[in-house]
């Protein structure tokens, strides 16, 4: 009895040394485009690996982290994967600021191009902070939620509205709005309080974030097809071996093809939802309004070139031929 105890003890010791288990970090609610991509992410792996690697999604910042809080956090290995909005990595290298460009993209196709283009770029900046980028998750076009309807250059007049990164900042500002730079975890808050009375987000984090209980517009301007990056401690990757790495590679390779193909469908059902709760959505604007805007976003493409420099001239050049 003491050697069978002992063998099995030993069994159940190896079985728990073998088994890799992470921990995943996202700022965004467990029915956003995000989290139910990152969730695709984790089943494709445990169907991969037959249940040998275990991830555990950590949604809505229950980690306590935000998007801008990842790129150290992952790095230092304090949460081992992360799914964070592009552009608060700005800091880190301006190279992330790319999808966010202003009117740069028109639909899904051309950002997927853009972001295939790119993602040697973004995978070495990963690479020098000792992580690996796994896949993208993109976000459908941002837009315009409002309390009054917002369609022309003198209804942004001031307009106190939530931006994601420095792109929108500067462009907004531009345009004559009053932005304010927001993590996606302050924003309901601050329509709360009346902090602020607009948000420039896409139509699905809009219906994620129930904003029909603050606000009543939403205008379609197609400003942006924005990314969230996926990325994963390096050391705690190299830990594995090469057929389970082999596996998380794979993994991110289908789940990057699911998260485009899905981003192509979400606009349809998030505008029935919006309708069923009585948003009002402007999806045929002004030209006026659109050029006023196209014009207020020069600026940031310009600062973006002059801080990416050659690296980004190559991308854009490479853009304008492929597309």
């Amino acid at each position: 009895m003491i050697k069978t105890a002992g063998a099995l003890a030993t069994t159940l010791l190896a079985s728990q040394v073998m088994a890799a288990n992470f921990d995943f970090s996202n700022e965004y609610n467990t029915n956003s485009i995000h989290a139910q991509g990152d969730q695709y992410f984790i089943e494709k792996v445990a169907e991969l690996s037959d249940g040998e690697i275990d991830i555990t999604l950590h949604s809505g910042g229950a980690l306590g982290y935000k998007s801008a809080d990842h790129f150290y956090a992952v790095a230092d290995n304090a949460v081992q994967i992360a799914d964070t909005l592009a552009g608060t990595m700005s800091g880190i290298d301006p190279i992330f600021l790319l999808s966010s460009l202003p009117f740069l993209v028109e639909g899904e196709d051309q950002a997927e191009l853009l972001y295939n283009i790119a993602k040697p770029y973004y995978a070495e900046v990963f690479e020098d902070n000792n992580q690996v980028l796994l896949y993208a998750s993109p976000w459908p076009a941002s837009g315009i939620w409002s309390k009054e309807k917002v369609d022309s250059a003198e209804s942004l007049n001031g307009l106190k509205i939530r931006s994601y990164d420095k792109n929108g900042t500067l462009t907004l500002r531009e345009a004559g709005a009053s932005p304010v730079k927001l993590s996606w975890a302050d924003v309901v808050p601050q329509l709360s309080t009346g902090g602020i009375e607009a948000v420039l987000t896409s139509a699905d984090a809009g219906a994620s974030g129930s904003f029909w209980e603050h606000l009543d517009h939403y205008s379609a301007i197609q400003y942006a097809i924005p990314l969230n990056m996926v990325h994963m401690n390096r050391d705690e990757f190299e830990d594995l071996s090469d057929a389970e790495q082999d596996v998380i590679m794979e993994a991110a390779k289908l789940t990057d093809a699911h998260n485009w193909e899905t981003v192509r469908l979400r606009v349809q059902n998030n505008y029935q939802e919006l309708t069923e709760h009585s948003v009002a959505i402007h999806d045929d604007l002004p030209d006026s309004f659109i050029e006023h805007l196209q014009t207020a976003a020069q600026p940031a493409l310009e600062e973006w070139l002059d801080d990416v420099g050659e690296r980004g001239e190559n991308i854009l050049a490479e853009f304008e031929k492929e597309k």
